[in-house]
């Protein structure tokens, strides 16, 4: 983890998907800490997803404010962090992508984990480093899982990204 993190501060791009997401928490390339789903339950759905911030290396390929559907699979989802570091988050647009509120997911479940602002990823300062719950690996191809590609951006973003580079 040490090469991950020291590779990640020279700006090497770096996903962190459920787990994954703790993971960077833990090392401290992201803030904050996930902890059991305030429900106290395993949630396996497809869960629908605003994205908030399409500037990162990840994230290029969508559109700020893009409705998508991506799998979510925990029971060690609920985003949390003190309240100095949400208004961060929030004041410098490091939320990547947030559960539908409950009045604006079409299924009714809005926030499936309690998570804080219902955040459902964040970035680093530099846009290199994303965390999130959802599975997007899990939706990038129509004929397996969910039949959807809500997740392939994701993957095509980084692509983009170290093409240009």
């Amino acid at each position: 983890m040490e090469a991950v993190v020291e590779q990640a501060r020279a700006g090497m791009p770096v996903l962190g998907i459920c787990n994954g997401f703790q993971v960077l928490t833990e090392s401290h390339l992201l803030p904050g800490a996930m902890l059991r789903n305030d429900r106290l339950r395993f949630v396996c759905r497809d869960q629908r997803l605003r994205v908030e911030n399409a500037d990162t290396a990840w994230t290029a390929e969508y559109r700020q404010g893009q409705e998508i559907r991506i799998p979510l699979k925990n029971i060690d989802g609920r985003y949390v962090a003190d309240a100095y570091t949400l208004d961060e988050l929030e004041a410098e647009g490091r939320v990547a992508f947030r559960y539908l509120a409950r009045g604006e997911a079409a299924d009714g479940y809005g926030n499936p984990n309690g998570s804080l602002n219902d955040i459902a990823g964040i970035t680093n300062e530099a846009g290199n480093v994303v965390g999130l719950m959802p599975h997007p690996e899990h939706a990038v191809e129509p004929l397996t899982g969910t039949g959807r590609t809500d997740g392939l951006p994701f993957f095509t973003s980084i692509l983009k990204k170290l093409a240009d580079a």
